[in-house]
């Protein structure tokens, strides 16, 4: 289903380049700038034509829509074929399938195949219609605003999301878009912008993003980098509990404005252990974002750790962080302290209850699964924090605790989060640094920075 105005009179077709540009719309905030595009079931181009990408390649099954395609977009290449039976030398950073997945014969050996044109960065963007809407488009078909359609296989989001996995893809999200499809006179507008990421199950078309299989790779190295503010005591501690992983382990100080002995303990510390790779930094800038960006941009390590200084998230448990990076099973580890009982003393039920709020909440903004965003502990690999920091721009720097700098960097990358329990311990040394009704109110702001520039768009 190219799309649901195709073949109709001429007085329709404003509608159809208006849903067509709806969908370009989306598209283009799933892929990343320059990147190599590959869409299955093309039509003539109408969809390519519109995104912004580097390469643009298509297939199709009809030579008419081929032509018409190479006509449109003479820059790029396409390809009569069928998307079951692909082949083409080339492997691309996203693969997209638009309105064609409830036309395709077996759904599964098309999502097979796409692995021969894949590599192990690449994304799946599909987009199929809803079947909510199926009443509506048997009534267009009456009315004669809809041309007579092969057979339909209305695909259900869990069918396609269990067909995704019986294929070798692993789904990353999955989100509603598009209220009303055609011109309305700019209440299309407030439906689609406003509206539609609240009322996802009523929306047209439903987007899932999917990736393939990370094959588990060599030893890797580790940087941890630890922002420390006021932890003179925990110092010593979080470089005699922090182990060696992968290949080599590299510890990274980020000291910030201390009114204790903080610089000291560190320096002192790195003395004391000679045999170890210990550096340490002071920040020039204010808060915990800028003291991570700082230790990141000086990390040598292929996969990036942060460790608060106070010891809270037992370093102990890092080596299952690396583990999910390094094995595979994620591209983004982020730790999770409302799992396991915590020490009595360890979080107050007031920031629990917050915690566990904020992290619904987010878990509907991000569009996956990320039940506690403001644990300290996040680790991602070295490469897929370079492209998080290069976009760094859609964004901006706004982010005072860093954690939602990665986070929402992550999400805009589609990288797949995974979250990580932890045991939470009762702080031994010193005083939290969180302020409780003033960091409430800027996570509330980052809520609405992040629905703005992720959901209301």
């Amino acid at each position: 289903m190219r799309d649901f105005y195709d073949g109709a009179s001429p007085k329709i077709k404003a509608p159809a380049r208006h849903y067509r540009a709806l969908l370009a719309r989306y598209y283009n905030l799933l892929i990343p700038p320059g990147a190599s595009v590959l869409e299955i079931g093309c039509g003539a181009g109408e969809l390519l034509a519109a995104l912004r990408a580097g390469r643009k390649t298509g297939i199709d099954l009809s030579p008419v829509q081929i032509a018409a395609a190479r006509q449109r977009l003479p820059e790029a290449e396409f390809h009569v074929q069928a998307g079951e039976l692909i082949e083409l030398k080339e492997r691309f950073d996203v693969i997209i399938v638009s309105d064609t997945l409830n036309l395709a014969g077996d759904v599964q050996r098309l999502f097979e195949q796409l692995h021969t044109v894949a590599q192990p960065g690449t994304r799946l963007l599909i987009n199929f219609q809803s079947a909510v809407w199926r009443p509506l488009f048997s009534l267009a078909r009456m009315l004669g605003l809809q041309a007579p359609q092969p057979l339909n296989s209305w695909l259900a989001s869990a069918d396609v999301l269990n067909l995704l996995r019986r294929s070798g893809w692993i789904p990353i999200c999955r989100q509603g878009r598009i209220l009303v499809p055609v011109p309305a006179l700019g209440l299309d507008y407030v439906a689609n912008r406003w509206l539609a990421p609240l009322c996802q199950w009523f929306c047209l078309t439903f987007f899932i993003v999917a990736r393939p299989p990370r094959p588990a790779t060599a030893r890797l190295t580790v940087s941890v980098v630890i922002p420390a503010r006021n932890e003179a005591g925990n110092i010593a501690a979080a470089v005699a509990r922090t182990p060696d992983m992968g290949a080599g382990t590299e510890l990274i100080f980020v000291e910030g404005y201390s009114r204790d002995d903080t610089w000291a303990q560190i320096t002192r510390v790195i003395a004391e252990n000679p045999g170890r790779p210990i550096r340490a930094l002071q920040q020039t800038g204010q808060g915990k974002g800028d003291a991570v960006r700082a230790g990141f941009a000086a990390a040598s390590g292929d996969i990036l750790m942060i460790l608060d200084a106070d010891l809270t998230m037992p370093p102990e448990e890092l080596p299952k962080f690396y583990a999910t990076i390094a094995g595979g099973g994620a591209e983004f580890a982020n730790g999770v302290r409302l799992v396991y009982p915590m020490d009595e003393n360890a979080m107050p039920f007031l920031n629990l209850c917050a915690n566990k709020t904020f992290g619904l909440i987010f878990t509907w903004l991000l569009g996956q699964p990320v039940k506690d965003t403001l644990c300290g502990t996040k680790v991602l690999a070295r490469t897929h924090y370079e492209k998080i920091a290069a976009n760094r721009a859609y964004f901006g720097e706004f982010d005072p605790f860093g954690d939602f700098d990665l986070l929402f960097g992550a999400v805009k990358l589609n990288l797949e989060i995974a979250d990580v329990p932890i045991r939470y311990r009762e702080r031994t040394y010193g005083a939290t640094n969180i302020q409780r009704w003033r960091h409430g109110w800027l996570l509330l702001r980052m809520i609405a920075f992040g629905a703005r520039k992720l959901k209301f768009v």
